[in-house]
């Protein structure tokens, strides 16, 4: 980053948003200016309504403003990493448009980065959402996130998140991988934090999202959960289901031959002889697609030279000519 790079990049992704747009920046303006340097970076999704007009009014006016424009909508999470990928400041926020985050808790966020941690997520504690639409889901799913990363949160799905820039130049996002961040960094070793932010109630414009998206998180948990675990070792996954399916097959194999000897049972007819087929033929498979998996791994790590680790620090002395 270059000497004139803000300190603080507040990245808001949008959808159809043209009446909170301009209380939003005020707000944001209000509560950064004199504080921090700031820059804003507006990501239209693909916006329908007079979103982007607004945007480029404010543009003109302040340059502290960034707008990125989609050709269409994308998704949330395609927004947030366009306007990480863009942003300039050693710190980002990234915050929803539809007035219900508070930029009264960006300074606060900052703060806390600044006690040591590297990610600090907003917890609507007292939410202003629909009960059964959105608090609920959001709670089974919560608890769920915690349970499946190991990263204890109350509130995965808080878009008002603070980071340090370094925590987000290796992280790629797809699907609604966004809400996972947190997990990911400290599967790096990253230090998290989570604090009680304010949640407001919406006022103009609609929610984007309902139950629906429930099913892509589950999906994308999943996808996390294997990226976190079996990213450098899938054998160990697929091979032990590979090894399950072998059990498997032995046990119905055997109780196949014990009824066949003990009791004279046909095994042509038997449905437990077909359980030992299909098991076999798993096992394989699981087999196979392990030996796969760890080729695509070791390809897609080396061709992109990435590591399989990440440093925090090195020691080492700076003057070498002592060393024989």
């Amino acid at each position: 980053m270059g000497k004139d790079s803000p300190e603080v990049s507040v990245v808001v992704p949008l959808l159809d948003e043209q009446d909170n747009i301009g209380p939003l920046y005020e707000q944001i303006t209000q509560t950064l200016a004199g504080r921090h340097s700031y820059e804003i970076i507006f990501i239209d999704d693909g916006s329908v309504d007079e979103s982007f007009a607004v945007l480029a009014k404010l543009q003109k006016a302040d340059a502290k403003i960034r707008v990125i424009r989609f050709r269409r909508n994308f998704g949330q999470t395609a927004a947030l990493a366009a306007g990480f990928e863009h942003a300039r400041g050693q710190i980002i926020i990234a915050m929803d448009a539809d007035l219900q985050n508070d930029p009264d808790d960006i300074p606060k966020m900052i703060a806390k980065l600044g006690e040591g941690f590297d990610v600090v997520s907003g917890w609507r504690k007292k939410r202003h959402d629909n009960a059964i639409t959105r608090l609920l889901p959001s709670k089974m799913a919560n608890w769920l996130i915690s349970r499946i990363t190991g990263v204890k949160l109350h509130d995965y799905g808080c878009t008002l998140k603070a980071y340090r820039r370094e925590v987000l130049a290796e992280t790629k996002l797809y699907g609604e991988m966004h809400r996972f961040i947190p997990a990911l960094a400290s599967w790096s070793g990253a230090e998290i934090a989570e604090m009680v932010v304010n949640h407001r109630p919406r006022t103009a414009g609609a929610g984007k999202y309902g139950l629906a998206r429930t099913w892509k998180v589950l999906l994308d948990l999943i996808t996390v959960k294997f990226l976190g675990s079996f990213s450098t070792k899938p054998i160990y996954i697929f091979g032990s289901l590979g090894l399950l399916s072998a059990a498997g097959s032995i046990l119905f194999g055997l109780t196949v031959i014990y009824q066949k000897l003990a009791h004279g049972n046909d095994m042509s007819g038997n449905p437990l002889l077909i359980l030992t087929a299909v098991f076999i033929i798993a096992t394989i498979q699981f087999i196979l697609m392990g030996l796969l998996a760890e080729l695509l791994v070791r390809t897609y790590h080396e061709s992109q030279n990435r590591p399989t680790y990440v440093i925090k620090e090195i020691l080492e002395a700076t003057d070498q000519k002592g060393v024989n």
